[in-house]
């Protein structure tokens, strides 16, 4: 029988350590900072846990994060969609797949019952996470009502537009939604299939008028010409409709697996860092595009936590943010 396997998670550790300073809240800590490990053998539901704590400069700050692995894949063709890489050994590769809805559940089941601690599941780390609305292995359909009654919650991650499952079958107490956007420009160019990222914030809107959080996903920024000011024309569009719990920056990177599994390579030209995630823009630069879209983010009224998407200490230090204090989009 599948069973759930717990863990500390240092980052969560740390976090309370930092906003705690009684010695006799130690064993408190520690019982907040357990995290379930994986459910049976961790097909289903398993920890994100790639990314040590961060100790030196180019550590890549990543907090782990409870992933509801129900399937693979994704309908629309961004030029620089890691799953290229991550899924290319897999027969069907980044083609949408499903995983048996009856063992999902059954996982979700025992992780519910047996959870206490709040989690938050997010339910997009290798796939769209509607990438499967309109057929039988819909994930609103089929998992979001499980939640109900329960402490938990799942993320839904995703460029998709397609949300009437999400307000049918999801509520505001167990449902978070975090779209995905770009530039108008960048996304026109590289992200192809995927919805006009007006439609996607107005699909957003919808959502955040009936209750449900939503949070935002700025990422990959990319630095096109005019990039300021075409980032400031989407964040100006964004704000107007939508007052997003959290927002999240991030910038164009590659994996050497997924620069080679690509078939645009177009984007590459804007790569020229090596990092421990990839190649990267050059450091300068994304400092340059983060402060800028945050001093903009906040002369549009806009009082959020912001948090920047697998980069280093250096860059939170040069921003002066404390990675000790990240609410970034996935984490609860």
């Amino acid at each position: 029988m599948a069973t759930v396997r717990w863990r500390t998670d240092v980052f969560r550790l740390m976090q309370q350590l930092f906003f705690k300073r009684s010695c006799q809240e130690a064993e408190e800590f520690i019982r907040r900072s357990k995290i379930p490990s994986r459910v049976g053998d961790g097909s289903i539901i398993v920890t994100f846990d790639k990314t040590p704590l961060p100790s030196s400069p180019n550590d890549v700050v990543c907090p782990h994060f409870v992933e509801l692995k129900w399937a693979t894949g994704c309908r629309f063709n961004c030029s620089w969609c890691y799953l290229q890489g991550t899924l290319f050994r897999l027969p069907y590769g980044k083609a949408p797949h499903f995983k048996d809805i009856g063992k999902v559940k059954k996982h979700l089941k025992i992780f519910l019952a047996e959870v206490d601690t709040p989690c938050l599941l997010n339910s997009g780390e290798l796939c769209d996470s509607l990438v499967a609305e309109g057929s039988e292995f819909s994930l609103t359909r089929n998992y979001l009502p499980l939640l109900s009654g329960t402490p938990h919650r799942i993320l839904i991650v995703t460029k998709d537009t397609r949300i009437q499952g999400i307000l049918e079958h999801g509520s505001p107490k167990t449902t978070v939604v975090s779209i995905s956007i770009n530039a108008f420009n960048v996304a026109e160019r590289w992200e192809r299939g995927a919805p006009p990222v007006l439609e996607r914030i107005q699909a957003a809107q919808k959502l955040y008028e009936s209750g449900f959080e939503i949070r935002v996903r700025i990422d990959p920024m990319v630095p096109v010409e005019g990039w300021q000011k075409a980032y400031q024309e989407v964040v100006r569009v964004l704000l107007q409709r939508v007052q997003p719990s959290r927002i999240t920056l991030g910038s164009l990177r590659g994996l050497a697996s997924t620069i080679r599994a690509c078939r645009d390579k177009s984007w590459v030209k804007y790569l020229s860092e090596r990092s421990n995630w990839g190649l990267k823009v050059p450091f300068s630069v994304r400092l340059d595009m983060y402060r800028s879209i945050i001093d903009f983010l906040r002369e549009q009224g806009y009082q959020g936590p912001v948090a920047l998407c697998k980069e280093t200490l250096r860059m939170w230090n040069a921003l002066g943010l404390n990675w000790l204090e990240i609410k970034c989009n996935c984490i609860p």
